[in-house]
């Protein structure tokens, strides 16, 4: 876990200053991921990085309650904006399209607030929800880079207590708090836990779904599987036509590293 640590570290650090940026901010929820990064990013960064609490009239008090515990702990630099005045100029009655339109207009804020800041965006999103698309497309899945984008859930639960993330944090069940009462764990069908074993003999182990079928319940497998291939797109940048000799995303492809 320390060398994890040192890892992730060096990488906000990097990935930060190849870019001649020297300011870093992040969306603080109240949740276990972006906790996890914020500590990071505050270690990495010092002063330089900033996280934003962006609460709505959906939220759950004991969300900013416990992000802003975190930051007194953590000594974070911090500022709370709510975004219920903007979900009020354009109410959604469902939640889905509610949800999805709260995310956007959170990572809205942080992208104006990093421009502001002559900064980058961090990313909060850790390896299960990416591969399951629990995400929300230019909303909480934007960033311009993510420390935590291959760390499994369950994986996020024991760094967080290495990290001695505030117990309140670690110990509430998973949730994108986009209205009263979600829970990703319920919406899902499944405990991370359980999620977590097939994906990572999916991904990592390469079974197939044959394989799979073995050692977890056919639901949980059809479930799993089918959600890393429908929600593909999410995991992508928007792809190009190609027309050209050379085209983004195809046959140009050099990292903006090469030449800074």
């Amino acid at each position: 876990m320390k060398l994890l640590k040192q890892y992730l570290i060096k990488f906000i650090q990097d990935e930060l200053y190849k870019t001649g940026l020297q300011y870093a901010v992040c969306g603080l929820s109240g949740g276990i991921d972006s906790a996890v990064v914020a500590v990071l990013a505050k270690e990495a960064l010092g002063d330089n990085f900033k996280a934003f609490l962006l609460p709505s009239q959906h939220s759950s008090p004991s969300s900013l309650k416990d992000a802003l515990s975190l930051c007194n702990k953590f000594h974070i630099n911090h500022e709370t904006i709510s975004i219920a005045p903007l979900l009020q100029a354009y109410p959604i009655e469902d939640n889905l399209r509610g949800g999805n339109f709260s995310a956007r207009m959170r990572m809205a804020i942080l992208y104006d607030k990093a421009q502001q800041l002559n900064g980058l965006v961090i990313g909060t999103s850790n390896k299960s929800e990416l591969l399951l698309g629990y995400g929300t497309i230019f909303g909480d899945l934007a960033s311009a880079f993510n420390p935590i984008g291959d760390l499994y859930k369950t994986e996020i639960f024991e760094f967080a207590k290495f990290l001695q993330i505030n117990e309140e944090i670690i110990s509430k069940p998973p949730s994108a708090d986009l209205w009263q009462g979600q829970s990703d764990e319920d919406e899902l069908g499944y405990t991370y836990a359980q999620i977590d074993k097939v994906l990572y003999k999916y991904v990592e182990e390469r079974f197939t779904k044959e394989e799979l079928l073995d050692y977890f319940d056919k639901a949980l497998v059809e479930m799993v599987i089918s959600r890393i291939h429908k929600n593909h797109f999410k995991r992508k940048m928007p792809l190009i036509a190609k027309l050209k000799n050379r085209t983004i995303s195809h046959d140009f492809l050099y990292e903006r590293d090469i030449y800074l």
